[in-house]
């Protein structure tokens, strides 16, 4: 399976892209938990059916230690009793903002309360930020067909 596109050898897609991994990179930086940002991003794909970053998170939650349970756990971490509190309700923001056009109200004030509960302001504009910017990955990634299963740990930096 190829792309339909080749974001790789494209000047454009490298510029445009280079703004979306800096801001990757700034977010990976705050002090929104690592392991938080992976489960995110990883439910955002599952739900947005990007292969292509399910491919890349999981192998990189993996390679830092993350759990095949817990991995594996993901699309049912409702009634799985391997994430936190904090780790919940990450999650639930993180369905709700990726769902956010099946909902009449977006994301809802008690979504929003529980996660501000446990994270301050800015973790939680590092975790908002984080489900748009995955989101915007896996839309790319869905869009051209970008094939998964090749991407080694570390690959972009």
């Amino acid at each position: 399976m190829d792309a339909r596109l080749n974001f790789f050898a494209s000047p454009l897609a490298g510029k445009a892209l280079k703004h979306l991994t800096s801001a990757n990179k700034e977010l990976m930086a705050s002090t929104l938990p690592a392991a938080t940002q992976e489960l995110v991003k990883i439910r955002a794909s599952q739900i947005n059916g990007c292969g292509f970053c399910l491919d890349m998170h999981t192998k990189e939650a993996a390679a830092a230690g993350e759990s095949s349970l817990r991995l594996n756990m993901i699309a049912a971490w409702r009634e799985a009793k391997v994430f936190t509190d904090a780790e919940r309700a990450a999650l639930e923001l993180a369905e709700q903002g990726t769902r956010i056009a099946d909902a009449a109200g977006g994301v809802s004030d008690e979504a929003w309360a529980n996660a501000a509960k446990h994270y301050d302001e800015e973790q939680l504009t590092a975790l908002v930020s984080l489900i748009a910017l995955i989101n915007a990955f896996n839309r790319l990634n869905v869009m051209v067909q970008q094939p998964a299963g090749d991407y080694q740990v570390g690959q972009f930096g």
